[in-house]
This record gives structure tokens, sequence and C-alpha cells, in this order.
């Protein structure tokens, strides 16, 4: 059960942009919720947070932070939870080590990330990191599924005012490579079971029985799936495609997910390193390892290690200049699709890309077309098929299109999200088997030294519920509804012997299609173009990509989304919409003092949170505070009080005063309840009155650079100064 001291809403401490911009907005939440006698309270599941609450020992009493995280593991499994969950960092390896530098110079005496553990305290050290890559928070927060689409007042907003898209032509080089075998689409088994049960995962080689995973548990009705990916059909791939791309003249991009998939992907993403520099690595291999060279942690490590050795660096020299240009992250600053794993990110990269016409940008600091590739096909024939699409019909028209809205299973580390736990790199070649208790050998795959072996699964109740709610989402918008799941991939057709016996005994299997992901792709995309609207139902990954992937082509953005996890508990998580965590907002503060960062998915989370809170408490003045929120967010869209991106401009803190304002104008006059419209009059009449100082204040704060006190461990006081620079506005709301 929920303690009986947990607020009535839980607001997350987060990372990065996400978190400064709480700063500003968490206060204006507290005072106006604390009007209606709801408690709004912050649990840390930052990654410094979650860093300190793993080595309590390491650190004095006072430095001690609880294991909020945990806590919040457990309260949504109750019926008390109401969270609204911002973005958060999914950490690479370099994005760990770099908040492990920052805390340690902070006074906290962290041991070191150990990159190469030999004693057994380097393992436990290491091991204990380990858990806080990569996407260490959703899986235990999402104990429910995914109901995502764009809130009507933004979707509107949209229409109404296009956002600019880049031009589609069909001669268009821009093209996707994926792998067309040896990955870990072309060699998956998957098997639902028949009863509860405990899997060891072995393998056995040359060198004898070789325990991977001593002891997984399963209950019944589990989808439990096997793959692996070839070591040297991938790197045969990649070595093809840089050719090929050469050729072709175009960029070079690698797509991946190096911050959730933190096992496979950045094994990956280091094959792409070597095969990139394969000349290089042919020639100094040895020198390389012996400056502890790590190619997952990608080229800008590499780089750095190396930078004093002449020879090594003009081979690099060398080799770059005889490769295919590179797509960007950084053209100014040299900064490569290879530099760091967690810089480009696939559900983020790839909408980009395409609502840019095809087109990425080159260390020339010109748009060019580019190869984008991703290795695994398991769903890259989305992105494949959208560019296919866009090059014959040309770009999508957001003033028309209709909105594809998604229904994702997720709960319980549902899919491959899950599966980090049960991902191998394979130290010899042999046979991973996965043995059940009672002897049967459930999976049996052949590899090689080097392969990537992975298993995930996806728990009966989840998929049960992902179909239920799916059926209700149909039923209460009549769109078109789509399971994207493909008959012919090992997993799918388990899923969708749950799918159809559901749908056939609620009489509703005439509602709803079941596409492959290609051909859901192509299908939705039609949709849409004449206007119309859709709901695909999709696994957890397909999730991420398309809740990133349909937002940027309708409304510009993906932090812009409702996201509402219907705990199967009975609680609520409110997610602030996808995009991630905005590095580059958070270094523009830095430099020039202007955040960019739009909290317009934080504010359609309130006013969802709100609206739960007032049904499950019974709290009338909760569903008027909600209603007052929409009336502020669609305030915000009419009036175009949303962000600038340039210096000097209104930024994060000017739309928060405008959102505060409006909210409050909304309270005062609406007549269901005078207490409130009584106490918030005076608030919208003083918030109106201070508007000429308010703005000239916050104004005045831009344009040199902040200090918050740290990049991922801001001092509280300092970043209170850079967010809330307006006396006027602080008076107001207190």
């Amino acid at each position: 059960m929920a303690q009986s001291n947990t607020p009535d809403i839980v607001y997350t401490k987060v990372d990065e942009a996400p978190e400064l911009a709480s700063a500003s907005l968490l206060p204006i939440i507290q005072r106006f919720a604390k009007a209606a006698g709801i408690t709004v309270g912050t649990k840390d599941i930052s990654l410094a947070g979650r860093i300190l609450a793993t080595f309590p020992e390491a650190l004095s009493a006072d430095q001690q932070q609880s294991d909020d995280l945990a806590a919040l593991g457990e309260l949504v499994k109750t019926a008390e939870a109401n969270v609204i969950k911002l973005p958060n960092i999914s950490a690479s390896v370099p994005q760990l080590v770099a908040a492990i530098t920052e805390l340690q110079g902070k006074g906290y005496a962290l041991p070191d990330y150990p990159e190469t553990p030999e004693t057994a305290e380097e393992k436990a050290v290491r091991a204990k990191y380990d858990t806080l890559k990569g996407s260490a928070v959703n899986p235990v927060l999402r104990e429910g599924n995914s109901d995502r689409r764009a809130a009507a007042a933004v979707k509107n907003y949209a229409q109404n005012n296009p956002h600019r898209m880049g031009k589609w032509t069909a001669d268009s080089k821009t093209r996707v490579a994926s792998m067309s075998g040896g990955d870990f689409f072309s060699n998956e088994t998957s098997a639902t079971l028949a009863k509860a049960a405990t899997a060891k995962i072995v393998l056995e080689g040359a060198s004898g029985e070789t325990v991977l995973k001593d002891a997984v548990s399963y209950p019944a009705g589990t989808v439990v799936d096997a793959t692996f990916m070839s070591a040297k059909a991938l790197d045969a791939f990649l070595l093809s495609e840089i050719d090929k791309t050469k050729t072709e003249g175009t960029l070079f991009s690698l797509h991946m997910k190096a911050t959730m998939m933190k096992v496979s992907d950045p094994i990956i993403f280091g094959h792409a390193v070597k095969a990139f520099l394969a000349p290089v690595f042919e020639k100094h291999g040895s020198a390389i390892e012996a400056l502890g060279v790590n190619p997952n942690q990608g080229l800008g490590a590499l780089l750095e290690k190396v930078a004093d050795n002449a020879e090594i660096m003009a081979d690099i020299d060398a080799c770059m200049a005889a490769r295919p240009p590179m797509y960007m992250v950084d053209s100014d600053k040299g900064i490569t699709n290879l530099h760091v794993p967690s810089d480009v990110i696939i559900d983020a990269s790839m909408p980009a890309l395409i609502r840019a016409g095809g087109k990425g940008w080159g260390p020339d600091g010109n748009e060019s077309d580019a190869n984008c590739v991703i290795p695994d096909d398991s769903y890259a024939p989305v992105y494949d098929e959208a560019v296919k699409f866009f090059k014959a019909n040309g770009a999508l028209d957001p003033a028309t299109a209709g909105t594809v809205q998604n229904v994702g299973l997720m709960a319980q580390k549902a899919e491959e999200y899950g599966s980090h736990p049960t991902t191998f790199e394979m130290p010899e070649a042999g046979v991973v088997k996965m043995i059940l208790e009672d002897g049967t050998v459930l999976h049996e795959l052949k590899v090689e030294a080097g392969d990537i072996w992975r298993s995930a699964s996806a728990n009966k109740a989840p998929i049960e519920d992902w179909v239920n709610l799916a059926i209700a989402r149909q039923k209460a918008t009549g769109y078109r509804s789509i399971f994207w799941l493909d008959a012919n991939r090992a997993h799918d057709a388990e899923l969708i012997a749950y799918v159809k016996p559901i749908l056939e005994a609620q009489g509703v299997a005439d509602k709803f299609e079941i596409m492959a992901p290609r051909e859901a792709t192509k299908a939705s995309l039609e949709t849409i173009t004449k206007g119309e609207n859709s709901i695909a139902i999709t696994g957890n990954v397909l999730r991420d990509y398309l809740t990133d992937l349909f937002p940027i082509l309708e409304l510009a953005t993906s932090a812009k989304m409702l996201s509402i996890v219907k705990l199967m508990n009975g609680g609520g998580l409110f997610e602030t919409g996808a995009g991630g965590s905005a590095p580059k907002h958070v270094q523009q503060l830095d430099a020039e003092n202007h955040l960019r960062w739009d909290s317009l998915g934080e504010f359609c989370a309130l006013g969802e949170s709100l609206q739960f809170l007032a049904e499950a408490k019974g709290n009338d003045k909760a569903r008027i505070l909600g209603q007052a929120v929409d009336a502020a967010t669609q305030g915000i869209l009419d009036n175009n009080r949303s962000p600038s991106r340039k210096v000097g401009e209104p930024d994060n803190r000017d739309s928060h005063y405008w959102f505060a304002r409006y909210w409050a104008e909304a309270l005062a006059a609406q007549s269901d309840d005078a207490a409130l419209a009584a106490e918030f009059a005076p608030v919208a009449k003083a918030l109106a009155e201070g508007e000429a100082a308010i703005v000239a204040e916050l104004a005045a704060a831009q344009g040199k650079p902040a200090d918050t006190g740290g990049y991922y461990t801001a001092d509280a006081d300092k970043l209170a100064s850079v967010m809330r620079p307006s006396a006027t506005l602080n008076k107001i709301i207190g």
C-alpha cells in the first residue's frame, strides 16, 4: 500500500532541460494546487540522484539520498499512484562517467566507473553502476500500457499554424539500409509458456558450459523470445554500406538506440566505429587497445585517447578522408554521427531527417542526402517505407494531415526494452540454450564468438491489458485501428495468438486490422494524408519509435504529446511527452541564459493528472483546476506564448508566466466553485497588471552566461536564481 505521507501528485525530479524548467514551473503548480487542498511533492529519479542512492556506503550521512526510484516503483503498483513523469537521461557510459566526475568534484567520494574491472571489488562497483545505464527508470515505473496521442488543442494549433517541412523529391538518394540476414529479426525464435517457469541460460562451448544467467522466472502465459546478431554478418554489412555510401555520394549515418538498448546497441555502435576506421584498427589494433580505447564509447573517446600518437592520428585522418562524409551532430565542432553513442538516437534522428526531406547535415555545414544505416531489420522497414512513401508522394502537409495515435505494450518491461539482463556478447562459439527447470530446452541457437545474443519477454497480463486498452480506444474514437504485428516474425506470431481470440470474444474483430510494420506504415501514412485518423497498436520499441515519428511530422515535435499510462492496479502515470531531455537546450542556457524547452507536454500531463485525481479522490476542485489547465494550455497556443529558439526573445520562463496568468484567469472566470474564483481573481489581476514589469525582468536575465552550479547536480539556490529571475512574478506566486 502507498504510504500515508505520499503526496497527492508526485512530480519527478529529472535531468537537463526538463529539470531546469521545473525550477520555474513547479512553484506555480504547487501554489495553484494548494488552493484545492492538493499536495504536489517530488521524487528524485535524476541520473545523479540515482547514482547517490546506489552508493550510500561511499557517502557521509548528510550526503546520502533515499532510493526514490525504488519507492516510485512500489507506488505505481498501487491505486494511489498519480505520477507526472518528465523525461530523464537514459544514460550511456560517457554520460554516466561525466555525472560521476561532477559529483566527485562536489565532494562525493564515489568510486570511479571501472572500464575494465579486474578485482572482485571493481566488478561489484561496475555491476552497481551498470544498473543505472540505459532504460533504468522507465521499465520500473511503467506498470501499465501506453496511450499516447496529440491533445486536441495541440493538433488544432499545428493544423492552423503548419510548421516548415523539407521538400521531398523522387530523385532523392536518401535510403534506409538494414541487414538481410544474420540479425535479430532473422534469427528470432519465440514460445509462450504454458505454466510458470524458471529458466537458466547457458553457453555450451569448447571450454565447457558457461552459465550466462542462472535463473530467470516467468509467470504462466509469458511470451519468451531468443535471438542473436551475427558479428561477422554485422561487420560485412557495415563495410558494404560504407562502400555503397561512398559510391552514391551521400552521408553515412548510423541510427541506433544505444541509451535504452544499453547492452546490445553500444556493442553494435562499437562495430560501426571499427568498421569506419577498419584500416586504422588493422594497423594499430594492439596499440589502440593498449591505450584503453573502447570503440563502444565512440569515436570521440577514441580520438581523445590516441591524440598524442601522431602516427595513429595521421592514419585516422587519412582513413576519414577516404571514407564517405559522415552525418554530423555538430558540423561546426566536428562532432560526427559516430562520436558518442547517445548523440544520435534513432527515434529522434530518423523523424528529424524525414521531416527535413531526407536531408542530414554534412561536415561541410550543408544538407545532403543520407544512407540511414539501421542494422537490425526488425523495425527498419518502418523508416524505409516512410522514405519511399514521401519520395513518391512528397512531404506530409501538417495543415491537412490527420493523426496517428498509439496504444503501446510496455507494462512490466515488455519486449526488447526489458531484455538488458538477458543480453550477452558471446565469449566463444557454441550453442546458447534456455533450459527450464524441468529440463525442457525452450530455445537453442548456435552462435560464434562476438555474436550478440538476447532474450526478451512479454507477460500475459500486460498483453491482455494492451489489447483491451486498444479496444477501448477504438470504441472511444472510431478510428482505423491497426495492430502492427508481422505474422512471419516469431515474436509477433505469439502475440497474434493472444490478440485474435480477445477481439473475437468481444465481437470486435471486424474493427481491427493486423499488418506487418512496413504495410502498417504505408496504410497509416495513406490514412493521415487523406486527413483521417488512425490508431497504431504496437509493441514497446515501436511505441517509442512511432510516438516520435508521427508527432514530429504532424506537430514538429514529440514533446507536446499526451502520454497517459493507465496503471494496471488502478493508478495513473502521466508522462510529459517524448523528446528526450534536450542537452542542447542546456548548452544554450549556460551560454546565453535562454531556455527554449517547451513545457507544453508538462501542461498537458498536469491537466490529465488533475482530472484523474478528481475522479479517483472525488475532489471536484481538482476537476476545476484541470479544466482551467486545459484552458490555459489553449491560451498558450492561441496566443503564441510558447518559447522562442533565439536569445532575446521570450523563452521557457515567459511561457510559464503566461501559463500561470491564463490558469488564474480561467479559475477566476469559472462559476462552479466560488471559493476558487475568489482566491484566484486577485492573482489573475496582479499577473495582468504586472505584465510589463514581469516581461521586462525576464528579458533582462537573458544574453549572458548562466550559472546553475552543475550540469547533472545543479545548486538549488543558483538554479532558482536563474529560472525565477522576476521578483514581481515571484511575489505574486510566492
